[in-house]
């Protein structure tokens, strides 16, 4: 069972989980049970392993959770400040080695996305059409872009219109390996910072592990 009490609630949303106390302490009392997947991160060569329920983010958005959690503000709003904060931190895209199950993309990536739910920060729709059942993950990729364009993508990341951009890449797949092809990558889980210098992760999808009370 699941409480809206944190900063984002992006695994409450991809669950169908109420956001306010009152309406999830009554999910929690007459719910049913939906199963769904999760997901399982390890990395190299610091053999970091651990497991999440909504997404992770290489790049842009883990420095952007690492700004926000630093903030007093609460809510979207303290990752909205962050994401117009972080991009005079992190705008220099290092060159990244994404390799899926049948492709392999090499180059300057901004943000690698790899999402069980749909959302993150509490409204950027990471991956709209996301859902945390279907055992596949959504992946978003943005490419280099320069601080202008990274302006005009957060508006279309808060309404989830950001695939019909040229700058970014949409996928779908269970099991993902990113390697840091010059520099190390920061990393968040569930908006928690994982690690700030990893050099290559693994990340696989976990089909119907988790069960969740979610409204009837």
């Amino acid at each position: 069972g699941v409480l809206p009490v944190g900063r984002g609630n992006d695994f409450c949303f991809a669950a169908g989980i109420p956001l306010d106390f009152k309406s999830a302490c009554q999910t929690l009392a007459g719910g049913r049970v939906r199963v769904q997947d999760a997901g399982r991160i390890s990395s190299e060569p610091d053999a970091l392993s651990r497991y999440f329920g909504n997404g992770v983010g290489i790049g842009f958005d883990a420095v952007v959770s690492r700004v926000a959690n630093r903030s007093r503000l609460s809510g979207f709003i303290s990752y909205l400040v962050a994401a117009l904060k972080t991009m005079y931190i992190y705008y220099k895209a290092p060159e990244m080695q994404i390799e899926l199950s049948n492709e392999v993309i090499r180059q300057r990536s901004l943000m690698v996305s790899i999402m069980n739910g749909k959302r993150a920060g509490g409204g950027f729709l990471m991956a709209p059409q996301g859902d945390p059942g279907d055992g596949v993950f959504d992946l978003c990729i943005a490419k280099n872009i320069n601080k202008m364009e990274i302006l005009k993508l957060i508006p279309r990341f808060m309404q989830g219109t950001q695939a019909g951009h040229p700058a970014i890449q949409v996928r779908q797949d269970t099991c993902v390996v990113v390697r840091a092809q010059d520099g190390r990558l920061p990393v968040h889980l569930d908006g928690e910072v994982l690690a700030a210098d990893v050099q290559e992760l693994k990340i696989e999808i976990l089909p119907a592990r988790l069960k969740v009370i979610t409204p009837d």
